[in-house]
């Protein structure tokens, strides 16, 4: 791609955050023109020239994506509401543009999704965001060393491609509603043994968690009692999705450490999910990532 001028990365940047933090309520041509301080005759054409989708397309992605997940995993959320939450006014005209964009109707998607033409749909979202450097980066300030206790856990393992993560999440959702410990009320944690990016897909595994009170009895879905040890830890606020949860942790690693003079506890990196995406906009899930320090 064509290096782009930084007055007009600045032009676009504006017009992405106006997109991501206001899903529910997409600007229009006139708003999008005011944010990036262009005439409205080349929003468009500049938008899609530097991130592959028109700001319409952008935005109703953001929408597709956001209730594709509540599908997925808020079994009690209905396609009706689902629907009017993602803007459409019935649940037809919504479910002709998920299945446009997906290949299933939405109570398809509900019943058995299909994450890798899912993850094909929305590819645009994390290109634009790439391409206009929108992933949040840290500093050096935002890292704070805490000393943690042992958390008891019931956990989830996930073995194998990661784009099979969604059916495991699932699993350990039904197992959270069976056995009402639900985020509200015991608290959210992934464990990442693994590096995603170094690790072939059928290695990969990725430990879902929640905090319980008590043991963990069988079950079908293969929740076992599990413990996140406690000790020294660097802790670093991230809001966003995926995406910022990777550049956090590169950040930690290519930057706090060596800065710091801390070396890393044995102990795999984790998190604790505080604020959820779909039950908010992508742009304002939050969670804390911990490295483990000696």
């Amino acid at each position: 791609m064509t290096q782009t001028p930084p007055h007009t990365l600045t032009r676009l940047r504006r017009m992405l955050d106006r997109l991501e933090q206001t899903p529910d309520d997409p600007p229009d041509l006139t708003a999008l023109s005011a944010v990036a301080a262009l005439s409205p005759y080349h929003v468009h054409r500049l938008f899609r020239a530097c991130c592959g989708v028109t700001p319409h397309r952008y935005g109703q992605l953001l929408r597709l994506k956001q209730a594709a997940w509540r599908l997925a995993f808020r079994p009690n959320s209905t396609v009706t509401a689902i629907a009017l939450d993602a803007g459409y006014d019935t649940p037809d005209a919504f479910a002709r543009a998920f299945r446009q964009r997906f290949g299933l109707a939405p109570s398809r998607f509900r019943a058995v999704p299909d994450w890798t033409a899912a993850a094909r749909t929305l590819t645009p979202l994390t290109l634009a965001r790439h391409r206009l450097g929108r992933i949040p980066m840290p500093t050096l300030s935002d890292v704070t060393v805490v000393t943690t206790a042992p958390v008891p856990v019931a956990v989830l393992e996930h073995h194998g491609d990661p784009a099979t993560l969604g059916d495991t999440i699932r699993r350990f959702i039904d197992w959270r509603r069976a056995v009402r410990l639900p985020p509200a009320v015991s608290a959210t944690y992934t464990v990442f043994p693994c590096d995603p990016a170094a690790t072939p897909p059928q290695d990969f595994r990725l430990d879902l968690c929640c905090a319980t009170p008590g043991p963990v009895a069988a079950n079908p879905q293969g929740v076992r009692a599990g413990r996140i040890p406690g000790g020294r830890r660097a802790r670093l606020r991230v809001i966003g999705g995926d995406d910022a949860l990777e550049a956090a942790a590169l950040f930690l690693y290519r930057d706090w450490l060596p800065a710091s003079g801390e070396t890393p506890g044995d102990a795999p990196l984790y998190c604790q999910r505080l604020r959820f995406f779909p039950d908010v906009p992508e742009a304002e899930a939050e969670l804390d990532l911990y490295l483990p320090l000696r």
